[in-house]
């Protein structure tokens, strides 16, 4: 088989635009996090409280994955113009932000040893005290979040992803909102928001402990804590890994390709997808490689390219078309 020669179509503008709010929103928030973090576990020990020690300690390995995640958008814009990255430098974002799931992983496995440690060897706790620092921490968390959503909401604005109807209905539902969001955000998200459900789980646990002189809540609480953690890094995984292994051939790009070539009203006869490969490639962006078999001399690569141009989120598209005489 001889196919015609494939051709590359690569739109006027870069891969992805990057994310200014949440690099802004990002450092703001690791600064507020670092200064809070010092605090909380200083505080922890002084008064003697797992819940608050786990609140600090999460807050020290969220300030770390923080910095990852401001450090990622940093080199991202820095190495944007580097042509060895051929699709852009998007995935340094993604890759910081699986590295954040990794962490929380740590800090799940953290609060549980520290929790059961103290549920064998309890411990006084200086209650007034210490719920007084948790409300600071949950207060700072929420801060810090609702920057972090402000930047989102704004980086939502300037990353606009729409998807054109063009005479037809597409077969799907699209749900886009939540696939395209920024996962570097989304990381650094994640750590604020467990941060404030700790603080809060401190909080009860503390005036359990006070209260009624239920002090084993305080390390329960820790446990409860874990398997929040726990449960949230799994989906940050679950996402970040599909980005990075390329696993987005059930997107609905992937069905909007099939259909705009199924359905084309000049091609009397749909030519034949042999070859179908779509991946990622920014944040609402998308590259793909395309080959075809067809008798119709009018589909032709520049024809193809044509048909999905109006599909904007797929950015670079290579196209192989094979005529069914050169098979034989």
């Amino acid at each position: 088989m001889s196919p015609e020669s494939p051709q590359y179509w690569t739109p006027n503008h870069s891969f992805d635009d990057g994310n200014v709010a949440g690099e802004r929103g990002t450092r703001l928030v690791l600064l507020i996090t670092a200064i809070t973090m010092v605090v909380e576990i200083a505080a922890g020990w002084w008064f003697n409280s797992m819940a608050l020690l786990a609140d600090g300690w999460h807050m020290s390995s969220h300030a770390l994955a923080i910095g990852l995640s401001a450090l990622a958008y940093a080199a991202a814009r820095r190495y944007a113009g580097d042509p060895r990255f051929a699709f852009g430098t998007w995935k340094i974002e993604v890759l910081a932000g699986f590295a954040s799931a990794i962490f929380l992983v740590g800090v799940a496995l953290a609060m549980v040893i520290g929790s059961v440690e103290r549920l064998l060897a309890p411990q006084d706790i200086r209650f007034p005290e210490a719920i007084t620092v948790a409300v600071v921490g949950l207060v700072v968390n929420v801060v810090c979040a609702l920057i972090l959503s402000r930047a989102g909401e704004h980086s939502h604005g300037g990353h606009g992803h729409e998807h054109h109807d063009h005479g037809h209905t597409h077969p799907h539902e699209h749900g886009h909102g939540h696939v395209h969001h920024d996962l570097n955000l989304r990381a650094a998200y994640l750590h604020v928001v467990v941060d404030a459900a700790t603080s809060v789980l401190a909080i009860v646990a503390l005036l359990g402990g006070m209260l009624y002189g239920w002090n084993w809540m305080d390390p329960v609480m820790g446990i409860v804590g874990a398997v929040l953690v726990a449960r949230w890094s799994r989906g940050l995984l679950r996402d970040t890994g599909r980005v990075l292994l390329d696993r987005e051939m059930d997107h609905p790009v992937v069905a909007e390709v099939r259909h705009a070539l199924a359905n084309h009203p000049h091609w009397p006869e749909a030519p034949r997808i042999v070859d179908l490969h779509v991946w990622r490639v920014g944040r609402n962006r998308f590259a793909a490689i395309v080959s075809v078999l067809t008798g119709d001399p009018t589909i032709t690569p520049t024809a193809i390219k044509r048909a999905l141009a109006p599909h904007e989120e797929l950015i670079h598209v290579s196209v192989e078309v094979n005529r069914p005489q050169d098979a034989a």
